[in-house]
């Protein structure tokens, strides 16, 4: 019994290191995921968001926010619970004796002598073995590393948090909120027209690489939710890929090699992103863009100056370019609980910023 359970405690301890290993220090294939982790999502996901969708709008994307912190809190709650136990067990099957004057104790002692040295506090057991002193320094070596990793950790998970913000809430001015393609396309068409949306193309490849390569390696960003109802990390990398695909079958030559460029990027990271977030594919809830809202954007954008090149047969052209992401899109949407940009903006489109400015005005009214 004592060798059983000595077995695994020490296959605990192999289990919870290589886990701690991959989702903190080894960067992560998208075919590759930490078991405990995933379980953690796959598991609380899906309740967490049933209870959500019982509230108010408000409350119910604020309780949708709480769950990456908190899943990240019980993910290293989780790990250390299992080295506790893992060690445990070992001094167990040693039969380590930590009462007063070197007696045997109780495996719930070993469980308490366990947690002392995981996390380096003083106990009123005492190894008297020379196995338990190895065994307790060992343990909090595996403590202090794993604590001062995972401190080192939280760092990078939150200026990759910040870093994708940032970007989200620039495209606030040019695209509204939520962010749609045509009130980009709109946008550009009065600063400059195709050449201005080329530069600002660009700038979203290295975001929709950076979002691929932080998203891959902490899948727990993800589950992050952006500072306001109606913008985040999804949308925005949605509406790029709108953009882009209408760039590529209608715009300007320059515009259209910028904007290949962006789409495939783009398409690249929603496709991996969906894999890893293990979505399934469902039918489309209606079309984004129908005929006629396609033939009333390119009647506003030559309006507003933007021209349009290959009008004939674009609309078939930019179906077979959607087909490629939307699917994506679609999937990682309902697996989040992150709505979907449309194309066209609504007739009145307000930013964030100037809701933020006339709710500004009106306190100052009232004082």
């Amino acid at each position: 019994m004592h060798l059983v359970v000595g077995l695994i405690g020490a296959a605990l301890i192999a289990l919870v290191l290589a886990e701690f290993f991959v989702s903190f220090l080894l960067p992560r294939r998208v075919k590759r995921d930490p078991r405990i982790a995933r379980q953690i999502y796959t598991v609380a996901w899906p309740v967490w968001r049933w209870l959500a969708n019982r509230l108010p709008r408000t409350a119910r994307d604020t309780m949708l926010g709480l769950f990456g912190p908190l899943a990240l809190l019980a993910m290293l709650g989780l790990w250390a619970f299992g080295l506790v136990v893992g060690y445990a067990c070992l001094h167990w099957a040693a039969g380590s004796k930590l009462g007063p004057g070197g007696t045997t104790v109780a495996f719930g002692n070993d469980l308490y002598y366990s947690a002392g040295a995981f996390f380096s506090a003083t106990t009123n057991l005492a190894a008297h073995t020379p196995f338990a002193h190895t065994l307790n320094i060992f343990e909090a070596a595996t403590g202090f590393a794993v604590l001062f990793i995972a401190i080192g950790y939280l760092p990078a998970l939150f200026q990759a948090f910040s870093r994708r913000e940032v970007a989200v809430s620039q495209l606030d001015p040019r695209a509204g909120s939520p962010p749609t393609a045509g009130a980009l396309l709109l946008h550009s068409a009065g600063r400059g027209g195709w050449e201005d949306l080329d530069g600002y193309l660009e700038e979203w490849e290295n975001w929709a690489a950076e979002l691929m390569e932080t998203h891959l390696s902490y899948p727990v960003l993800g589950y992050f939710r952006s500072q306001h109802l109606n913008q985040n990390w999804l949308a925005a990398l949605t509406t790029i890929l709108d953009t882009s695909a209408f760039t590529m079958v209608a715009g300007a030559e320059k515009a259209s090699r910028t904007a290949q460029l962006t789409f495939a990027i783009g398409r690249h990271a929603i496709a991996d992103l969906a894999f890893a977030f293990h979505t399934r594919t469902a039918p489309p809830e209606g079309d984004r863009l129908s005929r006629e809202a396609l033939a009333q954007l390119c009647e506003d954008l030559e309006q507003a100056g933007l021209a349009i090149e290959h009008r004939q047969g674009l609309h078939a052209e930019l179906e077979e370019l959607r087909e490629s992401y939307e699917p994506y899109a679609r999937a990682l949407s309902r697996k989040l609980a992150l709505p979907l940009p449309d194309w066209l903006p609504p007739e009145e489109l307000e930013a964030n910023w100037q809701r933020a400015s006339a709710q500004r005005r009106g306190r100052s009214l009232l004082h």
